[in-house]
């Protein structure tokens, strides 16, 4: 008589189609299948000559539903570094309040300002540790000892260091601004021009991204939090008017139904407290 393995062995190779036949059977029951989360934001960013310049939307949706109007999508990281999320709203806030507790530990610990390259390998080492289940996509931009530094991180953990970048839904819109005017050593002030222009693209070219532009210079010795840089979407003023007088619209029938209504007497006690 054998003992039953302890470990289970590994499946054979080929296709799984556990999910499906669950999904099938969830449709049977009249109950709707798992969907794909759909996610809405503008985020982008760009090296320029003396720093970098990182620009987000400020719409948060819910599914349809645009659940929050102000949204700050600009993390702080540490002090030279910050970082610009789209996913899931609690998974950027989590995941980089995380990291910029590691790095404020690191850098008490060695007595040295944080290196971009170090924010950039805890961060993707993260999301790889998690195979995507943590829906962050990042723009992180800083600078250090080296100069500045631009990556975007993918929700897998995949890096790509860039002179400029966007992500979101979008984020199309925002790089067809940057590919038609970013050049090199562009002066600060073209700079946030640059990515206000691409964030407005996002907003007016994407139901996902809305409300504000805002925007986050950094620079070797200075940070400057904009927010808001620009509000794009202005709400307008309402132009008719929707008071009535009494007797505009014609009741045609009138009933008064009385309410039947059940007393029951309450009485309160004190508490006993010896």
């Amino acid at each position: 008589m054998s003992a039953a393995p302890l470990i289970t062995p590994p499946p054979s190779g080929g296709f799984v189609f556990e999910n499906v036949r669950r999904n099938a059977l969830l449709e049977r029951h009249g109950l709707k299948g798992p969907t794909a989360r759909k996610t809405g934001t503008t985020i982008a960013g760009i090296v320029f000559k003396d720093g970098i310049v990182l620009g987000a939307d400020t719409r948060a949706t819910e599914d349809t539903i645009v659940a929050d109007k102000n949204c700050s999508k600009i993390h702080y990281i540490a002090s030279n570094i910050y970082c610009c999320g789209a996913g899931t709203a609690a998974d950027t806030e989590m995941t980089t309040q995380m990291i910029s507790s590691n790095l404020e530990l690191h850098r008490l610990s060695t007595g040295r300002e944080v290196r971009v390259v170090t924010a950039n390998r805890l961060l993707k080492q993260m999301l790889f540790r998690y195979q995507g289940h943590i829906g962050a996509a990042l723009v992180l931009g800083g600078v250090d000892i080296s100069g500045p530094h631009l990556y975007s991180i993918y929700p897998h953990g995949s890096t790509n260091k860039l002179p400029y970048c966007t992500m979101g839904s979008g984020s199309l819109a925002a790089m067809s601004v940057f590919e038609d005017r970013y050049t090199q050593n562009m002066e600060e002030e073209d700079a946030k021009q640059l990515v206000k222009d691409a964030i407005r693209a996002g907003i007016f070219n994407d139901l996902g991204s809305g409300t504000n532009v805002d925007i986050t210079v950094i620079k070797k010795d200075k940070v400057d939090y904009l927010r808001p840089f620009e509000e794009a979407n202005i709400k307008g003023v309402r132009q008719g008017d929707y008071s009535y007088r009494r007797g505009t619209t014609a009741v045609l029938t009138q009933e008064v139904r009385p309410l039947k209504l059940e007393v029951i007497e309450a009485r309160v006690e004190a508490m006993d407290e010896s």
